[in-house]
């Protein structure tokens, strides 16, 4: 099993914190690190956040959250094995061509490193801030999506579509992947659709192993009931807050199918957190971690 340092944008938020932060993450084991995304936070919520049992955000105003794209590219080059991965990234809330040159460009400079996880977003007064329609924002997401592939696919891409409709174009450079991985975020039933739709990998939110279980059992039906092999989408899942011995976690998600293990960087936030967590990978990774 992986293991992904999780939302590490919003821990290493300094120049300094940040390169240290994914030195670190690098020399000690980790595979992948990864950058949450919020354009705005608008002063009044009524939205229900959907990890919370309250539907609070655990964050105030003026919690820092960097743009993911910059800050994987800022870290790029510091940490080289690393791959580079957005926990995930509103689709719906961009422009799609502009998009897809910014993906492309930071895969390129990375060596095909990028990894793209997108969510549809929950924040319905983030939305209205930046102007873009909260209906049918998963219909929106889809066909971003697709409209990237075509541009990431070959030069003279057209598109014609709901929400997106070019002639023929190139976006130059394209990704050195052949294919950019792209992972679902969610935990809802059209989450799991769009991620045996069109995804690699799918991203739930919860950490809880009996709610986890029933999503993976959910994920696979879905995927067959669709006429694809379930193996071919990687569960990514999060580490959770472990009582206890963190391997016995890590062992829960092997035993689900988990095949990278997102560890949340709040963990390691503020006095100390870079020992934390070489402490936190000397404990975990070593015993279950790839060779």
């Amino acid at each position: 099993m992986k293991f992904g340092l999780a939302f590490a944008s919003s821990v290493g938020i300094e120049g300094d914190a940040a390169l240290e932060l994914c030195r670190c993450a690098e020399a000690v084991g980790f595979e992948s690190v990864w950058a949450g995304e919020h354009v705005v936070m608008p002063k009044t919520i009524d939205s229900p956040y959907p990890y919370t049992e309250d539907g609070k955000v655990p964050a105030v105003a003026e919690t820092p959250i960097p743009d993911p794209l910059i800050w994987l590219a800022f870290v790029a080059a510091a940490a080289p094995t690393l791959r580079l991965g957005t926990c995930i990234l509103i689709v719906p809330q961009r422009n799609p061509l502009v998009l897809a040159k910014e993906i492309a460009t930071l895969d390129m400079l990375s060596r095909g490193r990028v990894e793209l996880g997108i969510g549809v977003g929950w924040l319905r007064e983030e939305f209205d801030a930046i102007g873009v329609p909260w209906e049918r924002r998963g219909a929106r997401n889809d066909e971003y999506i697709a409209a990237m592939r075509a541009l990431w696919a070959g030069p003279h891409a057209e598109f014609h579509g709901e929400f997106v409709d070019f002639l023929p174009v190139t976006c130059s450079p394209r990704p050195v992947q052949a294919s950019i991985p792209i992972l679902v975020g969610g935990d809802t039933p059209a989450a799991l659709r769009r991620a045996v739709r069109i995804a690699d990998g799918y991203f739930p939110g919860e950490s809880d192993p009996q709610k986890l279980r029933a999503l993976v059992t959910d994920l696979r039906l879905a995927a067959e009931q669709y006429g694809r092999d379930p193996d071919e989408i990687e569960i990514n899942a999060m580490f959770g807050l472990p009582q206890g011995d963190p391997r016995q976690r890590a062992e829960q998600l092997i035993e689900l199918g988990v095949g990278r293990a997102m560890v949340p960087a709040f963990l390691f936030a503020g006095a100390g957190g870079v020992d934390r967590l070489r402490e936190f990978a000397d404990r975990v990774i070593p015993e279950v971690g790839p060779d």
